[in-house]
């Protein structure tokens, strides 16, 4: 994500020369990695532990609950302890929705195939707010309870480690978005004159559909959206059809067949243009933006298929089906890297905040945190996709910005180890900035004939899978061949600047 205004630009320095080269490099060097991840690591989190050299071991969805037959009430994330839920991991989420901006209603029923994780009598589903009137599981009626974001269900017969099951629950009742005036102030489903802005992150999803409300946690999705007529309901993945009217009333279908994280689903509605096609190298883009912002919906749609096929030759291959891009007019002060489709709230994206966000499709998306702490994966790794792309455009390099930066000495991110994000706030310039200066410090450190292919090797050993800080370390000395402890560490865990990089 990318919060508004945008942080300070690096002092210009035209080259491209540099930017030019870094498709070349890809291939420069052979790297052994470890093979692919499967498409979800199911309901498990890295449990707390020392920074950068930890162990991860398995949280509340693992195997920290076989002792009994009860699923905890969270995922595992020390840092999140209400968040996600155990015992079970999630493999796919249907959801039939209809809304009505004019009553500002949601009514909804949510398909949800999972297998267990150890044996359940009862377990927890995050719902915020809204009316449930009906469980089943497995087709059964089930019973179930409310305890603040908890959906507590009890299936009428026992689920077995190792099981398949499928939950149904229909609900009803006007969405309330989180509130969090630390980080992003109100996410999650928001309410906007002619339908809804959608952006859960970190944990907003529970606001509009009961999930396992975790990055951890990854799953396919298919999205029945019914609208009044005239309006758009957007969504990730492709449209499945072509949206049927009747009686007033339009039904958009959209599939999201490659796992997806909670916080990167949205249900965007409301009046929008858009612009469908295929980028330079015949990706399908899908670039929508509301009535105000019509005269941004060519560059939007022409930035991002050239952003994302740069990107591709970068990072390695697309990761999704399609590309694409949403402006809406909610004035949301940020813009979020939603699943095949980054939405911009309230502003016309510069190229640079599109490179962000659509580097958040490789970084965050495809490759995912499995605990948020780990935030610098994705934000210092999109942030200093920001610069690569400056790099790339000839309007200045990686390397003045990490000097610009490092250069202000009383910034109070050298206070802030990036590593570690915290809770109370989450979205620090810290993470963002000095974990860019991480990636940079590293880029010096091996030189880019090893950089690149890291970068490329990092998003193919873990596509579509969830990572820890420990894991790019490892494979950072592996392809290189070096001891990077104490660059990690200085860069990462130290509440302190870092020595000079020489």
């Amino acid at each position: 994500m990318h919060r508004l205004p945008s942080f300070p630009s690096p002092i210009t320095t035209p080259t491209g020369a540099r930017g030019r080269t870094i498709s070349a490099l890809i291939c420069a060097v052979a790297v052994g990695t470890a093979t692919a991840c499967t498409p979800s690591q199911g309901a498990v989190a890295p449990a707390s532990a020392d920074a950068g050299t930890s162990r991860a071991t398995p949280g509340a969805g693992g195997t920290a609950n076989t002792a009994g037959t009860t699923g905890a009430p969270g995922i595992g994330d020390p840092d999140f302890p209400s968040d996600g839920n155990g015992g079970y991991d999630v493999q796919h989420y249907g959801l039939r929705l209809s809304y009505d901006p004019s009553t500002r209603k949601l009514a909804g029923s949510a398909t949800i195939r999972a297998k267990a994780v150890q044996d359940l009598t009862s377990f927890d589903l995050d719902l915020h707010g809204l009316t449930v009137s009906r469980v089943t599981v497995d087709g059964a009626a089930a019973s179930f309870s409310r305890s603040r974001d908890e959906l507590v269900i009890e299936p009428a017969r026992r689920v077995s480690d190792g099981d398949a099951f499928e939950v149904t629950v229909d609900y009803s009742g006007v969405p309330e978005p989180m509130r969090d005036s630390a980080n992003l102030g109100r996410y999650g489903f928001i309410s906007t004159p002619d339908g809804a802005f959608v952006t859960c992150e970190p944990n907003g999803a529970k606001t509009w559909f009961p999930s396992n409300d975790h990055p951890s946690d990854k799953a396919t999705y298919d999205f029945q959206i019914t609208v009044p007529e005239g309006l758009t309901a957007i969504a990730n993945g492709e449209m499945d059809g072509t949206p049927q009217t009747k009686a007033g009333k339009t039904t958009f279908v959209w599939r999201e067949k490659h796992p997806m994280a909670s916080y990167l689903a949205t249900m965007t509605t409301g009046k929008f243009q858009v612009r469908t096609g295929t980028s330079g190298k015949g990706l399908p883009i899908y670039a929508a933006v509301a009535d105000s912002f019509r005269g941004s919906l060519d560059k939007l749609f022409a930035e991002t298929g050239k952003i994302t096929d740069y990107w591709s030759s970068v990072f390695g291959p697309y990761p999704f089906s399609s590309t694409g891009g949403v402006i809406d007019d909610y004035a949301a002060g940020y813009a979020l890297e939603n699943q095949t489709k980054p939405i911009y709230g309230g502003f016309s994206p510069e190229p640079a905040i599109i490179a962000h966000e659509l580097a958040h499709q490789w970084f965050g998306d495809s490759v995912s945190i499995a605990r948020w702490r780990d935030l610098w994966l994705n934000e210092g790794f999109a942030t200093y996709a920001e610069w690569l792309w400056a790099e790339h455009t000839g309007r200045y390099t990686a390397e003045s910005a990490f000097q610009r930066y490092y250069a202000n000495a009383a910034d109070p991110m050298w206070a802030y180890p990036p590593g570690t994000a915290r809770a109370d706030d989450l979205f620090s310039a810290a993470v963002y900035n000095r974990g860019a200066m991480t990636l940079h410090a590293l880029r010096r450190e091996i030189g880019d004939q090893k950089f690149f292919p890291l970068i490329r090797a990092w998003t193919d050993a873990h596509r579509y899978g969830n990572v820890t800080t420990r894991e790019f370390i490892a494979l950072a000395e592996r392809v290189s061949g070096k001891n990077l402890k104490e660059l990690f560490d200085a860069w990462l865990f130290q509440p302190k600047r870092p020595a000079p990089v020489t």
